[in-house]
């Protein structure tokens, strides 16, 4: 069934999470469209909420094969197997790295502001997103949450392909999946929207400033 927009599709979502409750828990969305999904959640949970900015790492010269992923505070994944095969130097991995470290640093800026990042150390890390189709940018961000220092992660979605939701599950960094639609003819995203319409950095900038006003208040909404 069809979500009426992303505030929808995250209170659902969040219905499914509530098992959650209890836990040190930090909501970790995916910009942009992952943003209004979380903050219905977390405003749920009563947890922080805050984004998760990640770069995969493109093999050079094959830059769509991703051969690990970096995030804020030097955070860094490496596909060890990846990088054999394709033969790749430690040099040009450090050339790819800055390269996208930078673009990195730019899109935070954007989305955060001089905000600080919230600490997912020895906390339950729920990393969200507006759906998934490969799965590759929510697994490369919840490898980044266990870097972090994240005890647990879990990837918390609308709707995916079954197939990238079955892979996910079956990842190591990734204790739990929860993912209400994974129908057998998924296509894209956005056919399981009727509002799909996209969201804008000033949209997560003020949904981030409203979920750091309700936690500096105590007063989550039911």
């Amino acid at each position: 069934m069809p979500f009426n927009d992303r505030a929808e599709a995250g209170q659902r979502l969040a219905t499914e999470l509530r098992h959650l409750n209890g836990e040190d828990l930090v909501v970790l969305a995916l910009p942009r469209g992952g943003v209004p999904v979380a903050f219905e959640i977390a405003t749920t949970l009563g947890a922080p909420l805050d984004v998760i900015v990640v770069r995969k790492l493109g093999v050079p010269h094959h830059p769509e094969l991703a051969m690990g992923a970096i995030g804020e505070g030097g955070a860094r994944v490496i596909n060890d197997r990846v990088t054999a095969t394709a033969r790749v130097t430690p040099e040009q991995i450090t050339r790819v790295e800055e390269n996208e470290r930078a673009e990195l640093q730019d899109r935070i800026r954007a989305l955060r502001g001089e905000r600080p990042a919230t600490s997912v150390r020895g906390r339950t890390a729920i990393v969200v997103d507006d759906g998934i189709a490969t799965g590759s940018t929510a697994q490369a961000a919840c490898q980044v949450a266990r870097v972090q220092g994240a005890t647990r992660v879990v990837l918390a979605v609308p709707v995916g392909s079954p197939e990238s939701v079955e892979r996910l599950r079956e990842d190591a960094d990734i204790d739990e999946v929860t993912c209400l639609e994974a129908p057998p003819h998924f296509s894209a995203i956005s056919q399981f929207y009727r509002d799909f319409s996209q969201t804008s950095n000033e949209e997560v900038t003020s949904l981030l400033d409203e979920a750091a006003r309700s936690a500096s208040r105590g007063d989550p909404r039911e």
